[in-house]
């Protein structure tokens, strides 16, 4: 297949474009930023996805398929670009998908959008309401994306649309926040709690994109890998320093005195565990993930070891 790659030049958006590449596809990435020498199957062209060269792209090369990956998060970009990129951007390639005749489309989202609250369920299954929107705000314009993606289940029906929402991912390219924030001199916790975190390699993920193109899935999916662990085991694991601060007082140390750079909204997260359900996934694909937990912190540990490790 033809496959169009939004943010195709970023950490993750890499890793997706060599696995669709190495099963045989060829892929035509959007993003601006570049990527000098992609490998073979693998063409980059430089351009916002909300702008009419993004266009151009789907017109021109007339793709069977579209995996949107250029979504951004607190890390990089203030709210009213994310907004812009996050929902603006998403409305725009999936136009783009329905006006030019492209097949499949899969919306590579995050299992966050759930949101962690003291009475939500142990494990979220995709029917699921957002509750992010309310406990954490700086995911609001991610969860508009990935309602908006879900909605082209019924405005265009004629192409088969699918939703990902994966679970964090760890590894050697340090990509996502879960790596942003094992990567900082002091790893704040808060104290008295110890939620479930659950974790897969990004090679993992980057498989599980591909499946779910290959399967031509239609419909929501969650994403998950081997079985959750606590937060205090995955620190200890990578190597970092935990340091449980009262939740009152830890909102005004992130980002500052080494502590990981963390908005206020991601405290809840590390009070109340979101862990999905990854059943519908596995039994429409047959996915099972290749990296075992230890496996998968070893990559990103060895690839950021702790300060004043042995290199």
């Amino acid at each position: 297949m033809k496959v169009v790659v939004t943010g195709v030049s970023g950490k993750m958006g890499r890793i997706v474009a060599r696995e669709l590449a190495g099963a045989g596809h060829r892929v035509v990435g959007i993003d601006v930023r570049p990527w000098p020498d992609p490998p073979p199957g693998i063409e980059v062209v430089l351009a916002d996805i909300r702008k009419r060269p993004a266009e151009d792209v789907f017109r021109r090369e007339r793709p069977d398929a579209l995996v949107h990956m250029a979504t951004v998060t607190y890390l990089t970009h203030g709210r009213e670009a994310r907004s812009r990129i996050n929902l603006v951007g998403t409305q725009a390639v999936l136009e783009h998908a329905h006006t030019h005749g492209v097949g499949r489309v899969i919306f590579v989202g995050r299992h966050t959008y759930y949101g962690a609250a003291p009475d939500a369920p142990l494990y979220h299954t995709e029917e699921d309401p957002p509750l992010a929107v309310h406990t954490y705000p700086e995911l609001a314009d991610l969860v508009a994306a990935d309602l908006y993606a879900a909605s082209a289940l019924w405005r265009h029906p004629e192409i088969d649309t699918c939703i990902l929402r994966i679970v964090y991912v760890l590894g050697p390219s340090g990509h996502g926040p879960l790596a942003s924030y094992l990567s900082a001199r002091r790893v704040p916790t808060v104290l008295g709690y110890d939620p479930l975190f659950q974790v897969m390699h990004e090679r993992d993920a980057a498989r599980a994109v591909a499946s779910a193109l290959e399967h031509g899935l239609r419909g929501v999916f969650n994403v998950s890998g081997p079985a959750p662990i606590p937060l205090s085991v995955l620190i200890e694991e990578a190597g970092r320093p935990a340091v449980p601060v009262p939740e009152p007082i830890l909102p005004r140390l992130l980002g500052r005195f080494g502590f990981s750079r963390l908005p206020r909204g991601a405290v809840v997260h590390l009070q109340h565990p979101v862990v999905v359900d990854g059943r519908r996934f596995r039994d429409a694909t047959g996915f099972r993930y290749e990296y075992d937990l230890p496996e998968t912190i070893a990559a990103f540990r060895g690839a950021f070891p702790p300060e004043g490790a042995a290199t």
